[in-house]
């Protein structure tokens, strides 16, 4: 989400709340008190009658009567927010769809006739009919199984240790690890709950996470570290990571797609012979070689996604395990004799 429409969704939520708190809100927004403290003050700055309380009952409040008001937007940031949009599927899980809805609903609402009238003297069509947005993340299903992200956030506000019980890739049980947890991540449609364990940051994919504890000890987090920081620290970490670089034989003709399912973890794309008479790009048999880099040999499992279009060359480690785990899949999935 980005400030503009972390600004209405948070002029939206005070409409909804009247009062809140800054941690509160950085919770809700994966952001530190700081920058809520700034988007404050732009709020204040845009005249929109918001202002801290200090004190033990003080916080965030919005003056009684206060409406959404996107008139103070110029209609080039209304249409390119209408189009954007607010990822209503992830405000239902964060417990926020009203909130997102009403934002959503009062951008719409700008599209008058007048601007549309404006918008056809320029000579130009509106940015929502040429621009689609879909924040989805490819090959996930509409509805996954990802813990209860709303109980979660809730908890995470109550500024705890917690006792997750989580089940690591490529394993099959969920062990308890007690985390300190900075919040929750939001990113290419997958959500993480980025925490310390021992002190080390980390993040737990949602998706493998069985169920958490709140404990009754506070969380104990390193100081002048944010949520925003720690996590794309950790992104970074991840994509950069080239310990195991594995060598594949892969089909011409999936390519783009691996482009797309690799990512940053495609180091590099050659013919398997350089002199050979055919396309620049494709090996004499209709073949490709790739070299991808993983943080850990386990994660070659992920080329499994291109079932057989594909052969490991090197190293040796990396096509023993890929020939072991397309077995047992084959075994799984073996229809039985009559």
């Amino acid at each position: 989400m980005n400030r503009q429409q972390r600004l209405l969704t948070m002029l939206a939520a005070l409409q909804a709340r009247r009062r809140t708190t800054a941690k509160e809100l950085a919770a809700e927004f994966g952001v530190s008190v700081r920058t809520v403290m700034r988007d404050v003050e732009a709020l204040a700055a845009a005249e929109v009658p918001v202002f801290t309380e200090r004190g033990r009952y003080g916080g965030i409040v919005l003056l009684p009567g206060t409406q959404l008001d996107v008139s103070r937007l110029s209609d080039t940031e209304t249409e390119l927010l209408t189009v954007l949009g607010i990822d209503l599927v992830q405000a239902r899980k964060l417990g926020m769809e009203a909130a997102a809805r009403s934002a959503t609903d009062k951008l719409t609402a700008r599209g008058t006739p007048q601007r549309r009238a404006a918008s056809q003297r320029s000579d130009l069509i509106p940015l929502a009919e040429v621009v689609a947005v879909d924040h989805r993340a490819w090959f996930v299903p509409d509805e996954d199984e990802e813990a209860d992200i709303a109980s979660l956030t809730h908890d995470l506000r109550r500024g705890r240790r917690l006792r997750v019980r989580y089940r690591r890739s490529g394993t099959r049980r969920h062990r308890p690890t007690v985390v300190d947890p900075y919040g929750v991540l939001l990113r290419a449609g997958r959500w993480y709950l980025v925490a310390d364990t021992d002190g080390e940051p980390r993040m737990y994919a949602l998706s493998r996470l069985a169920g958490w504890e709140v404990l009754d000890e506070p969380r104990m987090l390193r100081p002048n570290t944010t949520l925003t920081e720690l996590a794309g620290t950790l992104g970074a970490g991840l994509e950069d990571a080239r310990d195991v670089v594995v060598t594949v034989r892969l089909d011409a003709d999936r390519l783009d797609i691996a482009k797309r399912i690799l990512g940053k973890r495609l180091l590099s794309t050659e013919t398997a012979d350089a002199n050979a008479d055919t396309d620049a790009d494709t090996d004499a048999d209709g073949t490709v070689l790739v070299r991808v880099g993983y943080d850990r040999l386990d994660g070659v499992r992920q080329l499994l996604q291109f079932s057989d279009h594909f052969e490991v060359v090197d190293p040796p480690a990396a096509r023993e395990l890929v020939a072991r785990l397309a077995g047992a899949i084959t075994l799984r999935h073996r229809t039985p004799s009559p």
